[in-house]
């Protein structure tokens, strides 16, 4: 009787060791298709490692899926550590790469972010207007139809040629901006501010006629794209300069270093004219509040902060 028991255990033992073993088997099977079928996986095959896949697996699903369909890409990596590096422009990134190999990646993801991977005035869209000070306007971002700021007042001689107008809600600033400069023997005065619809599109046909296509192209907005009429923008020179050196001039100087403090901005600085859409204009300022301190500090274009801080 006891042998029959001790052969049933072996025999049953035996049956369970098998069965164990076969279910190791089946799951380890199982596991390893599943595995397969991961995104981590797949980016192996394609030859990312696993520093490359900890990045690629933060990434949005659009973009990994992008990645798994394309061949290995070593730029992955050395995008998503730029710093103003937005997922959702990753295909955009690599795509314009492609065709721009001689940009660094850091110029590629600003003409990106911003938009101007695009012809000018191309995929244009309606500004946001609950942005307020921060509303932009550029090559890609127009005013509406009809827009006027309801605040444009006139703006005393004291601080401007004749005929000058802007929004109330910056004039304070301007004029704080102003003094300062005065204690520092600057003189400054504007020379052209708010412009309606109808008068950015004279002013724009008048350097058309005038000056030719190539020139407005890089120095001209048709209407609505234009700073000016928002009323939040306005060009500065001082006495005995003209936009032609008023680069040189001590008032440009002292704009450069102090203008931000104010809450204003050189909308259009020389080296990111492939950014504004803009030749260089040390004249144009702009009212962006505090957010001036951080355009200056990182030494970025509204654009830029734009593409990144508010829309980002």
């Amino acid at each position: 009787m006891k042998r029959r028991i001790k052969k049933s255990v072996i025999k049953n033992g035996i049956i369970f060791l098998g069965a164990l073993i076969l279910l190791i088997i089946v799951v380890s099977i199982i596991r390893t298709i599943m595995y397969h079928r991961t995104d981590k996986y797949k980016l192996k095959q394609l030859g990312y490692n696993d520093e490359e896949i900890k990045i690629i697996e933060t990434m949005s699903s659009d973009n990994i899926k992008y990645i798994l369909n394309n061949d290995y890409n070593e730029l992955v990596d050395d995008f998503k550590n730029e710093k103003y590096f937005l997922d959702k422009n990753l295909e955009t990134y690599l795509n314009y790469q492609k065709e721009n190999s001689s940009l660094s990646l850091a110029t590629i993801v600003s003409i990106v972010n911003v938009g101007a991977n695009n012809d000018w005035y191309t995929n244009t869209k309606e500004t946001d207007l609950t942005k307020n000070e921060l509303i932009l306007v550029n090559k890609y971002h127009y005013l509406p139809q009809d827009y006027e700021p309801s605040d444009i007042i006139d703006v005393s001689l004291r601080y401007a040629y004749s005929d000058n107008k802007t929004s109330e809600s910056i004039l304070e600033h301007y004029k704080e901006m102003f003094n300062a400069a005065s204690r520092d023997g600057i003189t400054l005065i504007i020379s052209s501010a708010y412009r309606t619809s109808e008068e950015q599109e004279e002013t724009y046909n008048y350097y058309l006629k005038n000056k030719g296509e190539d020139y407005v192209k890089s120095h001209a907005s048709l209407k609505r794209h234009s700073e000016h009429e928002t009323g939040l923008a306005f060009d500065i020179l001082t006495p005995n300069y003209n936009i032609s050196n008023f680069d040189k001039s001590p008032a440009f100087e002292w704009l450069k270093n102090n203008s931000y403090k104010y809450g204003f901005i050189m909308r259009y600085p020389e080296g990111k004219e492939n950014i504004t859409g803009y030749e260089y204009e040390p004249w144009h300022y702009r009212y962006v509040g505090d957010v001036a301190k951080t355009i200056y500090d990182e030494n970025i274009t509204f654009d830029e902060y734009y593409a990144y801080y508010v829309e980002g």
